[in-house]
């Protein structure tokens, strides 16, 4: 299949499909035109791509899960290095999550005290 094709039955677009496949978590043959032509495994991988990008790892994460994109990532047991990945990957969101409550925070405070308390900040 061609890479709109791909990227129709994989709910993706071409650009995202050839990022993945710079970052070689997928790839593709060359038609006679130049076109790239993918096989129908790829369907599966991309899938198993977007899954993990979804659930918050980026795509050096997703490069652990290699030897796996091929069959159900969801579904199976995570590996000791894709549960490792994955508890990096949650550690580091805590903090950008935190590092972030706190410049509300201080924002929030700054409002407060230049404005009497007169306007309240949203959330």
């Amino acid at each position: 299949m061609r890479i709109g094709e791909l990227a129709r039955a994989t709910g993706t677009t071409p650009r995202a499909l050839r990022h993945y496949e710079q970052a070689g978590l997928i790839s593709s043959e060359r038609a006679c035109n130049g076109y790239r032509v993918y096989d129908e495994r790829a369907v599966v991988r991309v899938r198993n791509i977007r899954y993990l990008l979804s659930v918050g790892l980026t795509l050096d994460d997703v490069r652990v899960f290699l030897p796996c994109l091929d069959g159900d990532v969801a579904a199976a047991p995570p590996s000791d290095k894709g549960l490792q990945v994955a508890l990096e990957r949650l550690a580091v969101l805590n903090e950008r999550i935190a590092a972030q409550i706190a410049a509300r925070d201080r924002l929030q405070a700054a409002l407060r005290e230049q404005t009497g308390g007169r306007i309240q900040p949203v959330g």
